[in-house]
């Protein structure tokens, strides 16, 4: 029988997927899920789990000698979560994966998916549109920082996640933006006294 919730959310991810080529995914992909402040990679991970986030929120963090966590990414809803570090170069995890919330996923493989994926053309053509997201995604950021200022960054931000304020600690927020909380709670103010003028 069809996992309607499953198939729904892999079209929601695909580009053009057949329920043919759709149910290739849907035989392998399991339900699992984690409570919050659970931890699906840590710093030095190997695993090469890919988990597709259907509800909650995921904390991309390392850790640095000194002791000191810096926030490099939340994940919210409807999208992927892996150790792409080891699975695109086989270099282990610079960071360490947490659940902010009760989160629940659809997980898979990468070696299962791969196989998969590699025998059907029109998986393998959404294999690519994912990667061209990513690095569009990755390029995206990095030109903030070198065309924007940290109030612009933010304004973007809120605008790409509208809800993320309310679910975050501000300190996550303020290190994803590559500021520190005293500037983000600044950047506030000036924009809500602008709002008032």
């Amino acid at each position: 029988m069809i996992d309607i919730e499953k198939l729904r959310t892999l079209y929601k991810f695909g580009k053009e997927l057949s329920l043919q080529d759709a149910q290739e995914l849907l035989k392998t992909a399991k339900s699992i899920s984690f409570k919050k402040k659970e931890i699906l990679f840590e710093q030095g991970s190997k695993d090469t789990q890919i988990y597709f986030l259907r509800k909650g929120m995921v904390r991309m963090y390392h850790i640095k000698d000194t002791g000191e966590e810096i926030t490099f990414s939340l994940i919210p809803e409807h999208n992927v979560v892996a150790n792409f570090d080891f699975i695109a170069t086989e270099i282990p995890s610079k960071f360490y994966y947490e659940t902010l919330e009760n989160c629940s996923f659809f997980s898979i493989d990468y070696q299962v998916l791969d196989s998969i994926v590699s025998k059907n053309s029109k998986l393998e053509s959404n294999r690519k549109f994912f990667l061209r997201k990513i690095i569009f995604e990755v390029k995206e950021r990095l030109e903030s920082f070198v065309l924007m200022t940290p109030e612009e960054r933010y304004l973007k931000y809120i605008k790409d996640f509208p809800d993320l304020t309310n679910r975050v600690p501000d300190k996550y927020i303020a290190n994803v933006l590559g500021i520190t909380p005293v500037s983000l709670s600044r950047i506030r103010k000036r924009i809500s006294s602008k709002t008032e003028c």
